[in-house]
């Protein structure tokens, strides 16, 4: 017997998108009713003006998820992500393609799907049960636990609509998880929760996963999010599946794509205060936006040449990230010694030279600042580089990156007994 639970088989979502030649302006209501007789003949011919384009959200998508596997779905802002789970939660019907999905499906795409906002917390659950074809006896039975885990208890006979987006996210994740569905389906909704929140949903799908044997497919922007759940991960680029697969390696390649699209420092640059500006921005000798550290090496140079407008404290720091954007390393000279440069109107350069620790083989991202340190923020460059670290030599050779091994190797001595 198969034991899947969702599949996609070459799904398509097509859009015709609209464009008028020329934009008709705001206009009053008594301006209409004197204009009323020239009204059909503008429409007519503005009708004639406009074009139609056609937009593929999504294109030839194939993939499946097996019962007790839970499949990330990542990729940049209009990739097809959200319509993807839309299409399978049976809110949009598919161009092309087909679906096949083997039981309940319960899904949660935003803060509050499917409550209506006039009914109390209570009468939501039981809706929502109704909706997903569940006996009343099967939702009271889970009712209590609905309501401990997303800790409403004081609000359940209050209308949704008096809800805060957290009570809203907390109930709503409730009810998809604790209601018997065979898929589940979430889009972004871990975003809005606190860390305790988000903690006791992580935990809720490995459990309902390795215990119920449900399919779970997830989007987020969270990479850390992605590599704790999820068994595989989908790439999506521009409506198309770039790489399904392991989830480190489809993290990887989205890192990549994503530092690709910017090839220099500077268009990585996120931030520029009024008065200031960067004309060259380098890292170890190069101004691209990925940067490959050598086996051993340890020293980075870091160049910023530019212009100000006035006299101003400026310092470089740099912050060392791994790939999912958690802050390894800081390196402030003007926070250590408390020596800044002032600079007066007019171009300036600023350099620094900084000691890395022993990096392991693999992904890293570098992040600057210029700074009037504990004062005022001049430019923000957060994830300007993405750098590629061969590793760092043992007496045993070369250790490789994985899971077990860290980011850094750290010095050990032995305890003398």
């Amino acid at each position: 017997m198969s034991n899947i639970a969702i599949r996609v088989d070459h799904l398509g979502k097509r859009y015709r998108l609209r464009h008028e030649a020329s934009r008709t302006p705001y206009r009053t209501l008594r301006e209409d009713l004197l204009d009323l007789p020239q009204r059909t003949w503008r429409a007519w011919r503005s009708a004639r003006r406009a074009t139609t384009e056609e937009f593929w959200a999504l294109r030839d998508v194939s993939f499946e998820v097996e019962a007790g596997e839970v499949l990330g779905v990542i990729g940049r802002n209009g990739a097809g992500k959200s319509t993807l789970l839309k299409i399978l939660s049976r809110i949009v019907d598919p161009t092309a393609g087909v679906v096949d999905l083997f039981g309940r499906v319960g899904s949660l795409l935003e803060v509050g799907t499917g409550f209506h906002p006039e009914l109390t917390g209570r009468e939501n659950i039981y809706l929502s049960g109704a909706m997903l074809g569940m006996r009343r006896a099967e939702v009271r039975r889970r009712f209590d636990e609905i309501v401990a885990f997303a800790e409403v208890e004081k609000f359940i006979d209050t209308p949704c609509k008096y809800y805060s987006s957290g009570m809203y996210t907390r109930l709503g994740f409730a009810v998809a998880a604790h209601l018997e569905t065979e898929v589940l389906l979430m889009d972004e909704v871990l975003a809005v929760g606190d860390n305790d929140f988000r903690r006791r949903c992580t935990s809720k799908v490995a459990k309902i996963v390795q215990e119920d044997g449900r399919a779970v497919m997830i989007v987020s922007h969270e990479a850390a999010l992605i590599r704790t759940l999820c068994t595989r991960t989908l790439l999506l680029k521009a409506g198309r599946v770039d790489f399904v697969g392991a989830s480190d390696e489809a993290l990887r390649l989205y890192h990549e794509s994503s530092a690709a699209e910017g090839d220099t420092i500077i268009e990585g640059i996120q931030r520029v205060a009024p008065g200031f500006a960067i004309d060259d921005f380098r890292v170890g000798g190069s101004a691209a936006s990925r940067i490959v550290l050598a086996a051993d090496e340890r020293w980075l140079e870091i160049e910023v040449r530019g212009r100000i407008a006035f006299a101003a404290r400026v310092a470089l720091e740099m912050r060392l990230c791994d790939h999912d954007g958690n802050v390894l390393a800081f390196c402030s000279p003007g926070h250590d010694t408390g020596e800044v440069q002032k600079h007066g109107p007019g171009p300036f350069s600023i350099g620094l030279k900084v000691e890395l620790p022993r990096l392991l083989r693999g992904h890293y991202l570098l992040g600057f600042s210029l700074t009037d340190p504990n004062f005022s923020g001049w430019v923000e460059a957060p994830r300007a580089v993405q750098l590629e670290a061969e590793g760092c030599t043992t007496k045993i050779g070369m250790l490789p990156a994985s899971r077990h091994c860290g980011w850094q190797l750290l010095k050990g001595e032995p305890l003398d007994k």
